[in-house]
């Protein structure tokens, strides 16, 4: 019996010891948090999206408060919290534009032909290495939803072939940008009127032979805008969104009708809203 107790004295006292060596060594290596640091984390969204080059919002927020990234960093965060986060730094809110990304490619399967039929992996990466995919465009969309599965937000899916993008629940944070190995995901104001559905880098009569999708580089849209806001550069139309006024007539001169309604309804409720400001202020 006393054999017992010995033993189990023992072992409680070694038990004691190690719990204050534990303590003792848990206060002398703590790592010290910084305050404004987690109250900056606490404004992000928590995704950890890696969008604003980071690898989590904490390391985000880490480098806010070093000064090394500025307030308006998160592509995810609206206007007021980047206030927030300003204020916390003491400093003027950055100005910022919320985005949206736009898959630039229209060449679904019905448009669209193929070179060979795949049967690897279905990973777009893995597609590309493979003459750049099966269709016959070099810059189609490939279709195999690598950027679905890098998305946080669930706003990307493929339909025929093509990948597609949920404006309401696309955060703009850009994962799927870096994730296409095509480049040809962009990033794009999120009320942008229009945009234009292919980035070919083929010569217009390769174009039109490999997809119905195509810009051909005819330049009748440049030509009919009046504000300059589509040009053509390396023979496919590209949208100046500083300059677009929305007015639609890029769209209805198209002849192969690539140029597609972008968030239009929300385009149009800015420029009320705006309207609506001005003339309320003209009123003061």
């Amino acid at each position: 019996m006393s054999n017992i107790l010995y033993a189990f004295i023992l072992f409680a006292s070694l038990g004691l010891v190690l719990g204050v060596v534990l303590a003792v060594v848990s206060k002398v290596f703590a790592v010290k948090t910084n305050p404004k640091v987690e109250k900056i984390a606490e404004l992000l969204p928590g995704a950890n999206c890696s969008g604003c080059g980071y690898t989590s919002c904490h390391a985000l927020a880490e480098a806010i408060e070093k000064g090394v990234a500025k307030t308006n960093a998160c592509r995810v965060c609206d206007a007021e919290t980047i206030s927030e986060i300003s204020e916390l730094m003491g400093v003027a809110p950055e100005k910022t534009v919320r985005m949206r990304a736009q898959v630039m490619c229209t060449g679904t399967f019905d448009k669209a032909r193929s070179k060979y039929v795949y049967e690897g992996p279905r990973d777009c990466a893995a597609a590309a290495k493979l003459g750049g995919g099966n269709k016959a465009c070099l810059n189609g969309c490939i279709g195999f939803g690598t950027c679905v599965s890098k998305c946080n937000f669930g706003a990307i899916s493929v339909i025929d072939g093509v990948a597609q993008i949920d404006y309401a629940k696309c955060m703009g944070c850009g994962t799927c940008v870096a994730a296409c190995p095509k480049h040809i995901i962009k990033l794009i104001p999120y009320d942008a009127a229009y945009w234009v559905g292919c980035m070919s880098v083929d010569n217009g009569r390769t174009t039109m032979r490999n997809c119905d999708a195509g810009c051909i580089g005819c330049r009748i849209c440049e030509k009919n805008c009046k504000t300059g806001a589509i040009t053509i550069h390396d023979g496919v139309a590209a949208i100046d969104y500083g300059k677009c006024v929305g007015c639609g007539v890029c769209v209805i001169n198209c002849p192969r009708k690539i140029i597609h309604t972008g968030n239009l309804h929300h385009h149009v409720r800015v420029l009320t809203d705006m309207a609506l400001d001005e003339r309320e202020n003209a009123k003061r």
